[in-house]
């Protein structure tokens, strides 16, 4: 049996349109934190950070229901997507099973 589930979604931004910088940054750093507070989230700008027309933002969230990841990470996904004037160019989800050799005996 599992003890819990670690969901990360991966979400690569682009904006071919950006010139610079500090423009980019107005469009996604506010997205970044409304996730934060929006969704029992972790968030990070992962990569992308030097470039001025994509980025890689990264979500990653734990819980011992594996519905209620999956769940949580489509909705910070579908709220990404919604947000923000740029495209949504790749996704990624995984899941990994923690402790799924747990025996509640051993305790």
């Amino acid at each position: 049996m599992a003890l819990g589930y670690i969901g990360v979604l991966t979400i690569r931004l682009e904006m071919p349109w950006v010139s610079n910088l500090k423009e980019k940054r107005a469009l996604v750093r506010p997205v970044v934190e409304r996730l934060k507070v929006r969704f029992p989230l972790t968030v990070a700008r992962l990569d992308g950070l030097d470039a001025h027309d994509w980025e890689v933002i990264g979500v990653a969230t734990l819980s011992n229901d594996y519905g209620w990841v999956e769940e949580t990470l489509k909705m910070a996904a579908d709220y990404i997507a919604s947000e923000g004037p740029y495209r949504v160019t790749e996704e990624s989800v995984e899941i990994t099973v923690i402790g799924d050799d747990y025996d509640e005996d051993e305790e």
